[in-house]
Formats: structure tokens, C-alpha cells, sequence
């Protein structure tokens, strides 16, 4: 059971540094990207650079963010991500 709370308290925490209209900064890239559009599409991974800053549009299942940036809008796994 102890476990489990350790576990609940180190995701909350980096959920709560990304929110919903917030910056972030890419820090990696993903090796596709997936649109945040009704029908999602794949797309090449270099149409985004590291350290490329974004706006958070919406928080999907899974740990995704749909965030928007020059070249279009993603969803981003929280990993990728970092709050600034």
C-alpha cells in the first residue's frame, strides 16, 4: 500500500506543473507525432525541435496533452513535455 501512495503522490505532482493553458517547453521528441485534430493523423517527428514552446490546449487520457505550437497541435505524452 505504501507503494501505491508513492507512486499517486510522483505522477499527480508532474500532472500538476502541466496545466491547461500553461507554456511548455519540448525536451524531447517523440518518434512520431500525432495531431490534436477530430481525426488524428501521423506525422514525420521533425516538423517539432527540442526546446520549441508550446501552449497546453487540453489534457487527454493516458497522460497526453493536446498542445499547440508553430507548426500545428499535438498530443504530447507528459514525458516529452516540461512546464516553464
Amino acid at each position: 500500500m505504501l507503494t501505491w501512495k508513492i507512486i499517486t503522490i510522483a505522477s499527480s505532482s508532474t500532472m500538476s506543473e502541466i496545466s491547461v493553458g500553461g507554456k511548455v517547453r519540448l525536451i524531447a521528441i517523440p518518434p512520431y507525432l500525432k495531431t490534436a485534430d477530430p481525426m488524428p493523423m501521423l506525422r514525420p517527428p521533425e516538423l517539432l525541435n527540442i526546446d520549441d514552446i508550446g501552449t497546453v490546449i487540453d489534457r487527454r487520457p493516458g497522460g497526453y496533452w493536446g498542445v499547440k505550437f508553430a507548426r500545428g497541435s499535438f498530443l504530447l505524452d507528459s514525458k516529452y513535455l516540461e512546464a516553464i
